[in-house]
């Protein structure tokens, strides 16, 4: 899906001061890999975004052939660390390079985001209205959490008809039946199961927990803090915000935007 806008080329730098401003990036902590920003730039103009969650050759592929010059993605070109520019690694900055595509990453900073927010859009996607954030890390929160009064096997088919239509399919484990209802939710997208996020869910009485993943302890564990835990699948987890932010860039600078399918199955 595509929105189609007819604009005159736009300046990188000021798409990149936009973004940077707009997401804090630079005031956001995040884990090193992420390289929030701008990681590659171009020769200085664009016409076209495409949004992808991943880095990936499919996502350069595609947004070659659509005709974009700036790719935006949550997960970004150095997640696996540091490697030579040899192999698939070279092919892609080759390709970006040959076809003038800049890349915009934005992990923490836009699953935080108030607005354009992985987090706060799932929940919105959920029938769920935040009221607090949740999922601390360093000075920041990355998720959000509030109050319901819903059965929690209908949250649960509610999360499972998003994720199958994101790409995921959504698992739940334990405390889901048909008597249960869910009065205080969390939720933190992607790898979101994890010790601290438990335990943050037991201290704030959290009853029902939204995740991406999580290891396998992480569903006895929740289970036997009597959380009901909902694993909705990464990917599916974090479709939202890119694509919302390929569709703030759209009305902000009157460019077309073309988002890019391509679910993991994780």
């Amino acid at each position: 899906m595509s929105i189609s806008t007819e604009g005159t080329p736009v300046p990188l730098d000021k798409i990149v001061a936009y973004l940077d401003q707009l997401l804090e990036t630079s005031a956001t902590p995040d884990y090193p890999n992420a390289l929030n920003g701008l990681q590659l730039a171009n020769r200085g103009f664009v016409t076209k975004v495409a949004a992808a969650v991943d880095f990936s050759t499919k996502a350069i592929d595609s947004a070659i052939r659509e005709n974009a010059n700036l790719l935006i993605v949550h997960h970004g070109m150095f997640w696996a660390g540091l490697k030579p520019l040899t192999g698939n690694t070279y092919s892609h900055i080759r390709c970006l390079l040959d076809a003038d595509i800049a890349v915009y990453s934005s992990h923490l900073p836009l699953d935080r985001h108030s607005r354009l927010g992985n987090n706060v859009l799932l929940a919105k996607q959920l029938g769920l209205t935040p009221s607090q954030p949740f999922a601390r890390f360093s000075e920041i929160s990355i998720g959000v959490q509030g109050i319901s009064d819903i059965p929690t096997s209908i949250l649960v088919d509610r999360a499972r008809a998003f994720s199958h239509a994101n790409g995921g399919s959504a698992i739940a484990a334990g405390l889901t039946d048909d008597s249960r209802q869910t009065r205080r939710w969390a939720i933190c997208t992607g790898a979101g199961a994890s010790a601290e996020t438990l335990a943050e869910a037991t201290h704030n009485g959290v009853d029902t927990l939204i995740v991406g993943e999580g290891a396998h302890w992480t569903a006895v564990d929740a289970s036997e803090r009597g959380i009901a835990i909902i694993y909705l699948g990464h990917y599916a987890s974090e479709t939202l915000g890119v694509y919302a932010l390929a569709d703030d860039l759209s009305r902000e600078f009157h460019l077309e935007n073309v988002k890019i399918v391509s679910p993991t199955g994780l």
